[in-house]
């Protein structure tokens, strides 16, 4: 492995993140972390080493405070290797019950911040003719559930936003992939990090059964972070990584059946498409 490569991860105090900084600090990478609050951070991540982890307090909804954070990142280690577009949350709900307020703010940490950190770093990769974006999406974005409808749009648009920059950034010498996995055993079902509403639109009863579903299932999901980030480095060794990475046997299944059905209604409906040109 290549230790010398300078890794940026955003929401970088729990979950995912937190087990991937940690991992990638065991092997000797060097670590730039983000998360709101910096102490609370590196008490969670538990190392002191100044040489390789810079822990960032960084609010990723403002523009100014994610290019400081680029800017020191880059003057504390040379360069940027790896981006890791990790912060997001969830919600769950019925559209009727969702705020306004509550809508725009998960498009602007899944979706805004996403776009914004990858906007600062692109020209410190391209500069360097090289780099790997690891955007984190979900297998909700392309195969979604029920009480889903909000979070899945989120990650259908990092999944969007993660296909047209690799075309754009191929001849930098710069790779993409979108990650889309299913349930992890990470804090990403609890009250701090999903917003959840069970009240308003009490006719949706099928919502109403997946999110008790869902919630009944927090620290006995399938998917294992550890091995997870051990996935992630493996994918920053690669010469050659995927676009698209579903992680999780639920993923690969709820994928693969709905690349099925998408492949039988395409034919279906064959005519009718190939109608809508003028006459050859």
């Amino acid at each position: 492995m290549n230790t010398s490569k300078v890794w940026f991860v955003t929401g970088a105090s729990r979950g995912l993140g937190l087990s991937l900084v940690k991992k990638l600090l065991d092997n000797g990478y060097r670590v730039a972390a983000t998360s709101r609050n910096a102490h609370l951070l590196s008490q969670a991540v538990g190392l002191i080493d100044h040489d390789r982890f810079l822990p960032l307090a960084v609010d990723l909804n403002n523009t100014d405070c994610i290019s400081d954070a680029v800017q020191q990142t880059v003057l504390a280690f040379g360069r940027i290797d790896v981006l890791v577009n990790n912060a997001g949350y969830g919600m769950v709900g019925a559209l009727e019950e969702i705020p306004e307020q509550e809508v725009k703010n998960l498009f602007d940490t899944n979706v805004r911040a996403t776009i914004h950190v990858t906007k600062r770093i692109l020209p410190v990769m391209r500069r360097q003719r090289s780099g790997y974006i690891l955007n984190i999406g979900s297998v909700a974005g392309f195969a979604g559930a029920h009480g889903w409808a909000v979070y899945a749009a989120t990650k259908a648009a990092v999944a969007a936003f993660s296909e047209v920059m690799a075309l754009d950034v191929k001849e930098f010498g710069i790779k993409v992939t979108v990650v889309e996995p299913s349930g992890f055993r990470t804090g990403f079902l609890t009250p701090d990090s999903l917003v959840s509403s069970s009240e308003g639109a009490g006719e949706y009863e099928a919502v109403k059964h997946t999110q008790e579903r869902y919630l009944s299932m927090n620290g006995q999901q399938a998917g294992d972070p550890d091995r997870a980030a051990a996935i992630f480095i493996a994918m920053a060794e690669n010469p050659a990584p995927p676009l698209h990475l579903f992680l999780g046997k639920e993923a690969y299944n709820r994928a693969s059946e709905k690349i099925a059905a998408m492949s039988a209604e395409l034919e279906q409906w064959k005519q009718v498409t190939m109608g809508a040109d003028f006459p050859a």
